[in-house]
C-alpha cells in the first residue's frame, strides 16, 4: 500500500526501463539492501520462454548488467510518437483479464500521441475480474479524472488503486479502444473503456480520423517489448 501508493504510481519516473529515480524501483532497492544477500541470479527470457542470458553474483551489479541487456534485446527506440497504436497483452496467460490488460496499454501509452488512440486486444477470459478491489473502484467515479480525483484524495488507501491509476491516466492522454472476448460491451463502458468489435475496423478508422498522415505502431507481443521515445 506504500510502495504502490499514488505517490510513487504518479512519479513520472516510474515507468517502463527506467530503475534509477524510479520511487517504485529505488525502494526495492532499499528492501533488497536490508538483508543479506550472497549470490543472485537473474535469467532473460525470448517469446518461448527460452532463456537467453544469465547474470549472476553481487544482486545489484548482476540486475544492473540484466536491465541493460534486457534493453538492448526488448526495448525499442522510435524517433516520435505515433497516432494509433495496437497493443496486446502478449496473449494467455497474461491477457487473463482487464486488470492486466492495463500493461499492454501502458506500454502502447509511452509512445502514442497526446489526444491519440490506443486499441488493445484481450482476451480476458476471467473478466475484470470478479474477485479484487479493482471493478469496485472503476465504478466509484464516472470518469477518469474522477478516479484520479478520487485516488489522490489524502487518506485514500484501497488495494488495486494503483492500476486503476495508471488506467485512468492513461486515459488522460489518449483514447482507448478495448476488444475482449469475455466482457461484455456495457461493463466494458462501466471499466470506461470504448468496446471494440472489430480490431481492424477500430485501427483503420482512428487511422481515417487521424488523417491523411497518420501513423501506426503495432506492438503484437505488448509489453514484453517496450518501445521509448528517442
Amino acid at each position: 500500500m506504500i510502495l504502490h501508493d499514488v505517490h510513487h504510481i504518479g512519479h513520472p519516473l516510474a515507468t517502463w526501463g527506467v530503475t534509477e529515480g524510479n520511487p517504485v524501483h529505488d525502494d526495492v532497492r532499499e528492501i533488497a539492501r536490508m538483508v543479506p544477500i550472497h549470490f543472485a541470479l537473474d535469467v532473460t527470457l525470448n517469446r518461448e520462454q527460452k532463456i537467453t542470458a544469465a547474470f549472476a553474483g553481487d544482486v545489484f551489479a548482476e540486475h544492473a548488467a540484466a536491465c541493460a541487456y534486457a534493453k538492448s534485446t526488448a526495448m525499442r527506440q522510435v524517433p516520435s510518437p505515433f497516432d494509433v497504436v495496437l497493443t496486446t497483452n502478449s496473449g494467455y496467460p497474461l491477457d487473463q483479464n482487464l486488470y492486466q490488460a492495463v500493461k499492454g496499454m501502458s506500454a502502447a501509452a509511452k509512445i502514442v500521441k497526446t489526444g491519440g488512440t490506443i486499441v488493445c486486444a484481450a482476451e480476458c477470459r476471467d473478466g475484470l475480474p470478479a474477485h479484487g478491489a479493482y471493478g469496485k473502484v472503476l465504478s466509484s467515479a464516472s470518469t477518469p479524472a474522477g478516479l484520479l480525483d478520487m485516488i489522490s484524495t489524502p487518506g485514500y488507501a484501497v488495494p488495486d488503486q494503483w492500476q486503476v491509476q495508471v488506467q485512468a491516466q492513461i486515459q488522460m492522454k489518449a483514447k482507448v479502444l478495448v476488444k475482449a472476448g469475455y466482457i461484455p460491451d456495457t461493463e466494458l463502458r462501466g471499466a470506461h473503456f470504448e468496446p471494440l468489435a472489430d480490431v481492424r475496423r477500430g485501427v483503420c478508422d482512428a487511422l481515417a480520423s487521424a488523417g491523411p498522415a497518420a501513423t501506426l505502431c503495432v506492438l503484437p507481443q505488448g509489453p514484453q517489448t517496450i518501445p521509448y521515445l528517442r
